[in-house]
């Protein structure tokens, strides 16, 4: 879908600091890039990543703020989705000879639109 940005934005809703990584969610959120909300939905209803549950919350509330804003019909807007990272939760993991290394917990931002 090109030229997204021309169309008009009727709402948006994101998520920050999930507890998944980026490159985790990108895979879901190419899934519902520039689909439609129903189709969108369903697909992450039977998507069986840890991701989708979280995309899907995300997406029912830029619904919600469609509808609490008055826009005519959200149902037949189309997403957008784009996903960044967060800062990383840096956790100790021992290893042998009394050493430690550095294991990094990514975390991510989720920013869903829905445009007409």
């Amino acid at each position: 879908m090109s030229n997204i940005k021309e169309k008009e934005r009727i709402s948006k809703a994101s998520g920050k600091w999930l507890m998944i990584s980026p490159h985790k969610a990108r895979l879901v959120a190419d899934m519902i890039r520039y689909k439609k909300v129903p189709q969108a939905l369903e697909q992450l209803e039977f998507s069986d990543k840890k991701a989708a549950g979280m995309i899907r919350k995300i997406l029912l509330s830029a619904v919600s703020n469609a509808e609490a804003h008055h826009a005519e019909d959200p149902e037949e807007s189309i997403v957008a989705i784009q996903v960044g990272p967060a800062g990383n939760l840096k956790r100790m993991q021992p290893r042998a000879f009394g050493r430690a290394t550095v294991r990094l917990k990514r975390r991510s931002h989720i920013w869903i639109e829905l445009y007409k």
